[in-house]
C-alpha cells in the first residue's frame, strides 16, 4: 500500500535498515539511527540502480513523489537521475560564479581598454553606486528586465536621468558580452530602451557681467574647501570643459611659461589642447600647488586618489544661491562675451574653446595656433574677471 505521514512518522527503527515502499520504485529507508532517507529504484540497460531523494522531513511524501515522477522521466531517457543532478549541480555552480557584477568587470577590461581612464571611472562609479547593490551577485541569467528597470527608475527618480540612460547603456552591453561569452541568453536591458525619457535640455546659458560679479562675490564667501573654491575661481577664468579642469594633473601645467597642455585623451574631440595661463591663474595655480602636492590638481575630498566629483562643483554653486546655473554654462558666459566684444576673431575663440572645426576645407588642426593672441585674449578676459 501507498505510504501516507501518520505511518511514515510512526515508524521506528530497528536493529537494521527497514524499508517502507510507496510504489513505483519509490521507498522510505529507516536506519537504525534514526534517520529516514527517501530511495528511488530504478533499471537502466538491465541494471539496477538506487537513486537518493532525500531525507525525511526536509523532503516531504509529496515532494518525494514529484522527485520520483522527475526521475522516471529521466530513465525513460536513458538518463541517471544522479548524474542529472550533478550536472544541474555544476552548471548551477557555474552560474554562480557568473554574477553581473564578475562579468561587468570583465567587459569593462576586454571592452573598455581603449577609452578614456575619465570614461572608465564614470562606468565604474556608476555600477559601484547604482548597479552592483542590486543586480552585482545575481547570476546574469537570474537579471530580469524588471530588476534593471528598478535600477533605472531608482536613479531617474533622484533626478540622475542622463545618467540612467547611460547605465541602461552599459549594462545592455555587458548582456550582450555575456552572450557572446555564452553567460547569458538575452539582454535584458535591450526591452527598456524609452523606459526612462530625458528631460527636456537645459542649454547652456551666458551669465551677465552683473551675475559675473555676484558670483565671485559669493564665492569669496565660500567656506568650503579652499581646493573647491580655487576650482570655482579657475572655471569661468579658463572656460574648459569641467571635467578637464577637475581631472587636470601637475604634469600637465607649466607654471613658468603659463600653459596647460591637455593630453588628447583627456579631451572630448581627442586632440591635445593649449590653455594660456592668464596672471590671475598662474596665482591660483602656484596656492593650489602648495595644498595638493599629489598628482592630481583637485583630488576628491572623500577619495583623494580619484578627481573631485562634479557633484562636489554643482553643489557649491547650489549653495552660493546661484540656482539654475551649472558648471558648463561659464564656458557660454566666456563665449558670448569675447564674441560681444568685437576685439576677437571667431577662429581664435573657437580654437579655445576646443569646438570641433566646422569647415572641412580648412587646415589641419593645430593646437598651438594663433597662441600669442590666445594669450592676450584670456589675459584680458581674465582682466574683466578681477572684479
Amino acid at each position: 500500500m501507498p505510504l501516507t505521514d501518520i505511518k511514515i512518522r510512526q515508524a521506528k527503527p530497528g536493529t537494521a535498515a527497514i524499508k517502507l515502499t510507496d510504489g513505483a520504485g519509490l521507498y522510505l529507508e529507516v536506519r537504525p539511527n534514526g534517520s529516514k532517507l527517501w530511495r528511488y529504484r530504478y533499471r537502466i540497460a538491465g541494471k539496477e540502480n538506487v537513486f537518493a531523494v532525500g531525507s525525511y522531513p526536509e523532503v516531504s511524501l509529496s515532494d518525494a513523489r514529484a522527485e520520483r515522477e522527475l526521475a522516471r522521466e529521466h530513465v525513460r531517457a536513458g538518463r541517471h537521475p544522479s548524474h542529472v543532478r550533478q550536472t544541474e549541480k555544476a552548471q548551477q555552480l557555474a552560474e554562480n560564479r557568473n554574477t553581473f557584477k564578475a562579468v561587468a568587470e570583465e567587459w569593462i577590461e576586454a571592452r573598455l581598454s581603449q577609452r578614456s581612464a575619465t570614461y572608465r571611472d564614470q562606468v565604474e562609479r556608476a555600477f559601484k553606486r547604482d548597479v552592483y547593490p542590486k543586480l552585482g551577485r545575481l547570476p546574469m541569467r537570474e537579471v530580469t528586465a524588471a530588476l534593471v528597470l528598478d535600477v533605472l527608475r531608482v536613479m531617474d527618480g533622484r533626478g540622475a536621468t542622463t545618467l540612467a540612460l547611460q547605465v541602461r547603456q552599459w549594462i545592455s552591453a555587458v548582456f550582450r558580452f555575456g552572450v557572446a561569452t555564452l553567460r547569458a541568453d538575452a539582454d535584458p536591458a535591450a526591452a527598456l530602451k524609452g523606459a526612462v525619457v530625458r528631460k527636456a535640455v537645459n542649454h547652456s546659458k551666458p551669465m551677465t557681467l552683473e551675475q559675473l560679479r555676484q558670483y565671485y562675490a559669493a564665492v569669496d564667501k565660500y567656506k568650503g574647501h579652499r581646493v573647491t573654491v580655487i576650482a570655482l575661481r579657475l572655471l569661468p577664468m579658463l572656460f574648459t570643459r569641467t571635467v578637464e579642469l577637475r581631472c587636470a594633473r601637475w604634469d600637465e601645467f607649466d607654471l613658468d611659461a603659463a600653459v596647460w597642455e591637455i593630453p588628447a585623451e583627456r579631451m572630448k574631440m581627442r586632440r591635445k589642447h593649449l590653455v594660456p595661463l592668464p596672471a590671475q591663474a598662474v596665482e591660483l595655480l602656484r596656492e593650489l600647488r602648495r595644498i595638493t602636492p599629489g598628482e592630481l590638481c583637485f583630488p576628491g575630498l572623500v577619495s583623494p586618489d580619484k578627481p573631485l566629483s562634479p557633484t562636489t562643483l554643482n553643489r557649491a554653486l547650489e549653495y552660493l544661491s546661484m540656482d539654475g546655473w551649472h558648471c558648463h554654462d561659464f564656458r557660454a558666459t566666456a563665449s558670448t562675451h569675447l564674441y560681444e566684444s568685437g576685439r576677437w576673431r571667431a577662429e581664435v575663440i573657437e580654437l579655445q574653446l576646443a569646438h570641433a572645426e566646422r569647415s572641412g576645407s580648412r587646415a589641419a588642426y593645430n593646437h598651438a595656433q594663433y597662441l600669442d593672441e590666445r594669450r592676450r585674449m584670456m589675459m584680458e578676459w581674465a582682466d574683466r574677471l578681477d572684479i
